[in-house]
């Protein structure tokens, strides 16, 4: 009987993440709209036929002109709700599951709006970072927690300046955006420990040459051609973060 109320609590805990992850998927259009923009460019404050756009969070789509949507819409929530409902899975009842679900819009968020114009916004990635290390803070108090918040900070330090040392080295095949949301991502994989943050860059840098590959193969893009690498990174966070709380 146990076992099956088990059961019975685990799926309903993948569910109401996947409720989560649904509704928080149908809020990021409005915020990846006016967040991608070109390095440089303020964030957009109009609709495509230049009416105002008010707010971060909802829908893209311009009420005044009535125009198709502008921004990512069934994709984010279906994305999101998808990787909320992993995430749940992967933890279970545990309390750094609720730090999960607060980040993953977030990091779907930025890897949208990275993909789209090769940027990763200070507003988001920072915060990100401080964030996931606030949060894991009550997290570690918490019973029946799995994970360590020294290791976490550890983490966000020692991946940072890792990718520092890459972007000093090659700044043109690795952008600044990605050194700071590469705190984040360390705080996130550093919970579990150093072999989750191993395994977490390197199944990013594996992500981000597969589809290098592809596009090369396809010769849609040559050896030299820049790709946006924030979207892998946060791949990697979300492949070794889950094989991290499985094993934990």
């Amino acid at each position: 009987m146990n076992d099956h109320l088990s059961a019975y609590l685990d799926l309903w805990l993948v569910v109401a993440a996947a409720l989560w992850g649904a509704a928080a998927g149908a809020a990021l259009p409005r915020a990846a709209y006016r967040f991608s923009v070109p390095s440089g460019e303020e964030w957009r404050t109009a609709c495509p036929a230049g009416h105002p756009v008010g707010g971060w969070l909802g829908r893209a789509r311009c009420g005044s002109c009535a125009g198709p949507p502008y921004g990512p819409g069934t994709a984010s929530v279906v994305v999101t709700a998808l990787v909320c409902a992993a995430l749940a899975a992967a933890t279970g009842t545990r309390p750094e599951l609720g730090v999960w679900l607060l980040l993953a819009p977030v990091g779907v968020l930025l890897a949208v709006v990275d993909f789209r114009v090769q940027r990763l916004p200070d507003p988001l990635t920072l915060p990100f970072a401080g964030a996931a290390l606030a949060l894991l803070g009550p997290a570690a108090l918490a019973p029946e927690h799995a994970g360590e918040w020294t290791t976490a900070l550890l983490g966000a330090l020692a991946l940072g300046a890792g990718y520092f040392v890459l972007f000093l080295v090659n700044p043109g095949g690795m952008g600044f955006g990605d050194v700071k949301l590469a705190l984040g991502a360390g705080a996130v994989l550093g919970w579990y420990g150093w072999p989750t943050v191993m395994l977490g860059t390197l199944a990013g840098f594996l992500f981000g040459a597969l589809y290098g590959g592809v596009l090369v193969v396809a010769r849609k893009a040559g050896r030299r051609t820049a790709i946006p690498f924030g979207p892998f990174l946060i791949g990697g966070v979300f492949a070794g973060l889950l094989i991290g709380a499985y094993a934990a």
